[in-house]
């Protein structure tokens, strides 16, 4: 992606204009992003998808009693009617089993892909939201159809309401109120408060209109979040370090033992339940020398963020892997959709695996990475080990061979 081409999805900036002046700083509105957009997904569509177990989906009702939630699956006879106002259908990670969801991602890589997370689609009867409320992630809202009305406000008071089963302001403070149409979107940085309303519509063809808002969210790990996570797996790594030197040294010599605890001059006491200091001393040494290695540091960050949500699987290929075809130009490759790639100087990661990765084969997995495909042209460059592990991954499900158009190019995904 060229950051410095002017996008109408960012109202005329360039993804490196947007990020500097907007991204994690202030709002931004715009009018017609995706003007002509039709929703790729109808609403007994959307409702089908709700109804399968593997897939994230929430239903809130507002009624004179209060909010109420509750968590899918969803039959579609569950779901209250149509005419009842004031009723909205959550469905996450859209991305991951619609095609055109997951391409229409695509088209905010601007951001690291270390923060993008997934699309959520909302339908809302008129009347319908979930509610005054912020995200501590970045959002873009996206009017696919229908029309919201929005309420923002740089929020000072995040006091929430007392027994509601959502995170519901208390003390909603609005600031500015834009009514979005579809082919319209809204940009909202971190804890920016806002609230949206459908209201009634009719479209093109006369008839009323569903309010369809798709909210295209980021990924924001707390610190705490991190730390416990890579401490965990830098302790993994540790282990599984120990036992392979312990394996490569069987025969020959004593292995190394870890080290271990050992108080020879602690005292007899009288207050048994007090920590020993030098355990703290201990443990805290532990954790230091954890984290003096940067290259197992960064393994451990790029396996998180590239680790599968829970409850993604992948398929079996249909087709065996032809390395031969690979290594002599007659297919391509592409990601599957629910990959996750990424990459640092070192290391090549996916789905949650980490690989040492130089040279020309490296170069050619950061394409892989970056464009989400290799062209035959591009994939007849590869090493005999890179096939070997594209053949791997195509196996696991998490890579896909593609055809070719008549000019030898690939069908991109």
């Amino acid at each position: 992606m060229d950051v410095n081409q002017p996008l109408p999805l960012l109202a005329g900036l360039t993804p490196a204009q947007f990020m500097r002046r907007h991204w994690q700083k202030k709002p931004l509105l715009v009018r017609q992003a995706i003007a002509g957009f039709e929703p790729f997904l109808s609403r007994a569509a959307l409702f089908k998808l709700a109804a399968r177990e593997q897939v994230e989906s929430r239903l809130i009702v507002q009624q004179a009693k209060g909010w109420g939630m509750k968590k899918g699956p969803f039959a579609s006879k569950s779901l209250p009617p149509l005419s009842q106002e004031g009723w909205t259908l959550l469905v996450q990670g859209v991305d991951l089993h619609e095609p055109a969801g997951h391409a229409l991602l695509q088209q905010f890589r601007f951001v690291p892909d270390a923060r993008l997370d997934d699309l959520m689609i909302s339908f809302a009867t008129p009347g319908g939201g979930v509610g005054p409320h912020f995200d501590s992630y970045d959002v873009f809202l996206f009017q696919a159809s229908g029309r919201r009305r929005w309420k923002i406000g740089l929020q000072k008071d995040f006091t929430l309401q007392p027994d509601v089963p959502l995170k519901i302001l208390q003390n909603f403070e609005v600031d500015e109120e834009f009514v979005l149409e579809a082919g319209d979107m809204l940009y909202l940085p971190p804890r920016y408060a806002h609230d949206g309303i459908a209201e009634a519509s009719v479209g093109t063809n006369g008839k009323p209109a569903d309010c369809m808002t798709y909210s295209i969210g980021f990924r924001s790990p707390a610190r705490t979040e991190l730390a416990s996570e890579l401490l965990h797996r830098l302790a993994e790594m540790g282990e599984d370090a120990a036992e392979e030197a312990c394996a490569a040294e069987a025969g020959r010599k004593p292995a190394r033992a870890q080290p271990m605890y050992r108080d020879p001059t602690q005292p007899a006491t009288e207050t048994p339940a007090a920590m020993p200091a030098g355990l703290a001393d201990f443990a805290g040494q532990a954790v230091l020398e954890a984290l003096k290695d940067p290259l197992a540091l960064a393994c451990a960050l790029g396996e998180y963020m590239t680790e599968p949500k829970p409850g993604v699987w992948f398929d079996e290929p249909e087709q065996a892997w032809d390395g031969d075809a690979a290594k002599a130009g007659q297919m391509a490759i592409a990601l599957d959709a629910r990959t996750r790639m990424m990459y640092d100087s070192d290391h090549i990661f996916i789905n949650g695996e980490s690989y040492r990765a130089k040279g020309a084969d490296a170069s050619l997995m950061h394409r892989l990475a970056n464009q989400r495909c290799l062209l035959a042209s591009e994939l007849r460059k590869a090493g005999a080990s890179a096939i070997e592990l594209l053949g791997d991954w195509h196996e696991a499900g998490w890579v896909q061979q593609i055809g070719q158009q008549a000019s030898g190019d690939a069908n991109r995904p």
